[in-house]
């Protein structure tokens, strides 16, 4: 091989879209190669002996440009190329990712008499996230929620949440978010754009979201961390139930703070743990 080199995030995966352009030292390009799928670059093109700058590109990360030798043998080994993220963190690998719900939470938190809050969670739910390969911003997110599920550590307000007042389970059973597209917002930090369907309404939700990073599981897998706020209007799912006091003040807010923490494991399986 007359050019080998392995392209590397900061964490170590391989970028499979990165494309590699060695020019001589009048700026005159003489190879062009693109990486495969695991990050790896090997080029059979003959070089003269002699210096050149080697130049690394991927959509969405920083390009980077070193010098290489040509040696008389007519290698140029250019070794590990590391690529940082444009504006911010790396990112998981792109593929499947399911989302685990023994390691993640879906809560809520409402007002409760004007001076204090509820908390509240699901404990049923699943997902998927599917990073794409391309751009982040063609990632998707799906997630289904039991909306019987419902806690917030009072069975009696447990019971009132999963009537036809507020969730109405019995007839609509799932509460279900669908992404329709990512925007950047930040270094580390994205807007995802999406659908929920709750008690029968369908109506455009933004999770605001930050990513917090990717590490390996004690079953074998890789796993990645994200968390997502959101704040929902109960009227624009057409839950208006509400108990006014005497003070005239409202036994229950009119929002919910919606804090998502998720971590998804790599694949399309959880592990048997």
């Amino acid at each position: 091989m007359a050019l080998t080199a392995k392209i590397r995030t900061r964490d170590g995966w391989a970028v499979s879209h990165a494309v590699v352009t060695v020019t001589d030292m009048t700026g005159t390009q003489v190879l062009r190669a693109e990486a495969d799928p695991e990050g790896a670059v090997r080029d059979t093109t003959e070089l003269a002996p002699g210096a050149y700058t080697v130049i690394v590109t991927a959509v969405g990360y920083a390009p980077t440009a070193s010098s290489a030798l040509v040696t008389a043998s007519g290698r140029a080994e250019v070794g590990t190329v590391t690529l940082a993220r444009q504006g911010g963190a790396e990112l998981p690998p792109p593929g499947l990712w399911t989302i685990d719900p023994a390691h993640s939470s879906v809560a809520a938190v409402a007002q409760h008499l004007g001076i204090s809050s509820v908390h509240g969670r699901f404990t049923e739910f699943g997902g998927s996230i599917e990073i794409a390969a391309d751009d982040i911003v063609h990632s998707r997110v799906t997630a289904v929620i039991q909306a019987a599920s419902v806690d917030t550590g009072n069975t009696m307000r447990d019971t009132h949440l999963r009537s036809g007042d507020f969730l109405d389970v019995e007839n609509h059973p799932e509460i279900t978010y669908a992404s329709t597209g990512v925007t950047a917002a930040g270094p580390d930090r994205w807007t995802v754009h999406g659908e929920l369907a709750m008690h029968g309404v369908v109506r455009r939700v933004d999770l605001d979201l930050a990513y917090l990073g990717t590490g390996a599981d004690p079953w074998g897998g890789t796993r990645a961390a994200f968390r997502a706020t959101a704040e929902l209007r109960r009227e624009d799912f057409a839950m208006n139930y509400n108990q006014v006091l005497q003070a005239g003040i409202a036994a229950i807010g009119t929002t919910l703070k919606v804090e998502l923490d998720i971590q998804a494991v790599q694949g399309g399986t959880l592990p048997q743990a």
